[in-house]
């Protein structure tokens, strides 16, 4: 299934698009849950400055997956950084997928888990000896997702509106 889907790292041509699939996964966690995740529109110019700085940072890498054809199209992205260590999470350095976004019409075409490759790949050639995410507690398919590459859950955000 994934035969037209191909991943490569993105470049600055690339962000406009980026940007997008950025501000829709902005968008599907506010809908998810109002109260706890912010949306500040417009949301891509914002993406577009801070995802076109990281593709200079020896921290972070942005992949892209195409669908191919004559043409080829971008239909989602993945973006992650490898992070310090964090006292206050309890969390040693170590690698973390900030951003996994598949467009709608791909979707379960295994576009997800080839960017989710890349990316865990590219993580570990930056030194990361663990990957960490966070995932909305309504997305299942992303969690069957990331369950099936071996992440196991170690954490529960709770949120209560004062």
């Amino acid at each position: 299934m994934t035969s037209s889907i191909t991943v490569r790292g993105a470049v600055r041509a690339d962000m406009p698009e980026v940007a997008r699939f950025a501000a829709q996964l902005v968008r599907l966690h506010h809908t998810l849950d109002p109260h706890r995740f912010l949306c500040l529109e417009p949301i891509e110019p914002g993406y577009e400055r801070w995802l076109t700085s990281e593709l200079e940072s020896p921290d972070a890498s942005i992949v892209v997956a195409e669908r191919g054809g004559a043409e080829p199209v971008l239909v989602g992205y993945a973006y992650g950084r490898r992070e310090p260590r964090d006292w206050n999470s309890l969390l040693d350095a170590c690698g973390v997928v900030h951003d996994l976004y598949v467009a709608e019409p791909v979707r379960r075409l295994g576009a997800g888990a080839i960017l989710l490759e890349a990316m865990l790949a590219r993580l570990r050639a930056l030194g990361a000896p663990r990957v960490v995410l966070h995932t909305a507690t309504q997305n299942a398919a992303a969690q069957r997702l990331f369950e099936r590459f071996g992440f196991r859950r170690t954490m529960i955000e709770m949120t209560l509106d004062l």
